[in-house]
């Protein structure tokens, strides 16, 4: 159980983080209209190096590059699919109902919400291996 609680940690504060760029980027592209660009050239030719380009009109101004706006989109899906399957993992052994289950799939969903729910969830499984040394020892 403890295993498990730790890659549920880890999972939480990683999701959690990558949760808090995706609102960025989210109020960067639909708020000023903005991408994270890495590399490329612009419409003049030069060298572009890292930062913010306009995206008005849809119609980037930089060709090549590295777009951070869409991997942190892309890291932030595929690091939640982790975080449930670790969700699953430590709901499974701590024999949970299922709307519990729930709660703690909104963590990665909900800004902030993996923070809480992981400080709950770690004194509640640490108090219940607490309260049955042997569970925690068989998993």
């Amino acid at each position: 159980m403890l295993t498990a609680l730790k890659f549920y940690k880890v999972l939480a504060y990683a999701t959690g983080t990558m949760l808090l760029l995706l609102v960025v980027e989210l109020v960067l592209r639909y708020g000023f209209q903005s991408v994270l660009i890495a590399g490329g050239t612009d419409t003049a030719g030069a060298s572009h190096g890292l930062g913010l380009v306009s995206i008005d009109g849809g119609v980037m101004p930089v060709t090549g590059g590295l777009n951070l706006s869409t991997m942190v989109l892309i890291v932030h899906g595929w690091m939640y699919v982790v975080y449930l399957i670790a969700d699953f993992r430590l709901w499974t052994l701590m024999r949970w109902p299922f709307g519990k289950l729930v709660l703690i799939a909104l963590g990665g969903v909900v800004p902030f919400l993996s923070f809480i729910v992981e400080g709950k969830v770690h004194k509640e499984v640490v108090a219940e291996v607490a309260a049955n040394p042997k569970a925690g020892k068989r998993y």
